[in-house]
């Protein structure tokens, strides 16, 4: 939660995130930080360069959690967490991290340690996640593929 906390506020976003809205900003952002507005040598250079990766990891981000990139891919979500089961999950800090059995992964944000302990302790896990965490929980879809061992 704190990442996309940081990240809206980075974008100023306030509520909804509307991607017309996110990428306007996104371009006005990348215009003011590009490290190649600054000298070679210059101290600002190298703050720049920080400053451009942040906003470039913050854009793809916040798209990817963005409603309408939900709505486009809520089909194969769907799919997934209706007819794959749970090959692999993880913890940390406040991501839980699902890998399904089709191969794909997704993060889902803001869930507690005690929601994630229910969670392992439950006896029908799949049941589990589709009543308290798919429903409740802001997510998106990681890079991360599960490997055939």
């Amino acid at each position: 939660m704190k990442r996309i906390n940081e990240y809206k506020k980075l974008f100023g976003v306030e509520k909804e995130i509307e991607l017309k809205t996110l990428k306007s900003t996104y371009r006005n952002l990348v215009k003011e930080w590009h490290p190649d507005k600054f000298q070679e040598g210059d101290e600002k250079r190298e703050e720049a360069e920080i400053e451009s990766r942040r906003i470039i990891d913050g854009y793809h981000f916040l798209v990817s959690i963005a409603p309408e990139t939900l709505e486009a891919n809520n089909d194969v979500y769907q799919e997934t967490i209706n007819n794959s089961g749970i090959a692999d999950y993880q913890h940390n800090g406040l991501v839980l991290e699902i890998t399904f059995l089709d191969g794909s992964t997704y993060e889902y944000f803001g869930v507690t340690k005690p929601i994630f302990q229910k969670m392992i302790n439950s006896n029908k896990l799949n049941r589990f996640a589709k009543r308290s965490i798919y429903p409740n929980y802001i997510y998106r879809k990681s890079k991360r593929v599960l490997q055939e061992a």
